[in-house]
Formats: C-alpha cells, structure tokens, sequence
C-alpha cells in the first residue's frame, strides 16, 4: 500500500482522474452488462474513450469538493457554527454537506456529459439520480470520510463501480 499512497500523494490529481476514468466506466459497463444480462461493448470505442474522459474530468471536479468541503465542516466547527464533532459525526457532517450542495451539480454534469456523447438528450430517471445521493451517496461518503485522506478518492471511486453493479442489478429485465 505505501506505493499507492505514495502515487496518490505526488500525484492526487492525476491519480483520481485514472480511477475514475477506470472504475467509473467499468461501473457503467457493469450497470448495462447486468441490465443486458450479457457481457458486450455497450458505447464501443469512441465512446468509452469519450466516457473515462468524462469521468477524469468529474475526478477533478470531486478531488477539489473532498477537500473543499472538508475545511468547509471544520470552519463551520471552528466558529460555533455546528458543534464539536467526533469522527462518525464530522464525516457524516462533511458527506451530508457535500452532497446536498455539489452533488445536484455533480448529478447534472454527468448527464449533460452522457448526452453530449451519446448525441442525444436523455433526462428520464434524473430524479432518480438524485435520489440516490441520499439513499447511496450519502452512506457511501460517511465511510470514505472516515478514511485516511489518501484513501478518500480511491474508495469513491470504487462506490461509482459498486453504484453501477446496484443500478444494473435493480434494472435487469
């Protein structure tokens, strides 16, 4: 674990666009293999190349909110402003926080970056989508804040293949 930990400290941006352009698409593949109940290429090429690049360009985008959000909760302590929290609390505080306010964004980003590389406009289920950032996220976040900082984006990354494992086994037909 040392080499990873010391990847991700030398290079954390970098790094977390790689998971995520890896474990998210893979969660995507996933999500539609379950769905299809039937492995195959379900964005060929162009595609998939167009969605890890989707998907580092969020990584980004999240890297920043982690720690963003982070020194949010913690101002917001340090001036009387939430109580003194212990680690369940801050990080289920710091999840809370962060996917009230980025996750819509987060959520929307995606889809609009999922239309434009499909070529077409689909909004059905995005209420869905943003249920999940109570039902899923929220969870899912609280753990991962309770986590050494540099284990925070790998984890996140891996909830967005275990998001796709969920949605693809809940949407079989």
């Amino acid at each position: 674990m040392n080499w990873y930990v010391s990847l991700v400290q030398a290079h954390p941006v970098y790094t977390a666009m790689a998971q995520f352009a890896v474990l998210g698409t893979l969660g995507e593949f996933a999500s539609k293999w379950l769905t299809a109940r039937r492995l195959f290429s379900p964005f060929g090429a162009r595609g998939t190349l167009l969605r890890m690049l989707g998907w580092a360009l969020l990584a980004v985008c999240i890297k920043y909110a982690f720690t963003g959000f982070v020194a949010f909760v913690d101002g917001l302590s340090a001036h009387g402003l939430l109580p003194q929290l212990g680690a369940f609390g801050r990080a289920f505080a710091v999840s809370l926080a962060m996917n009230l306010q980025f996750g819509p964004f987060l959520v929307i980003a995606h889809r609009l970056m999922d239309n434009a590389i499909d070529g077409a406009p689909n909004w059905a289920n995005l209420d869905k989508a943003l249920l999940s950032l109570l039902w899923f996220w929220v969870p899912a976040h609280t753990v991962t804040f309770l986590l050494p900082v540099d284990f925070r984006i790998g984890l996140a990354a891996v909830w967005s293949l275990a998001l796709g494992l969920i949605l693809g086994f809940y949407n079989r037909k």
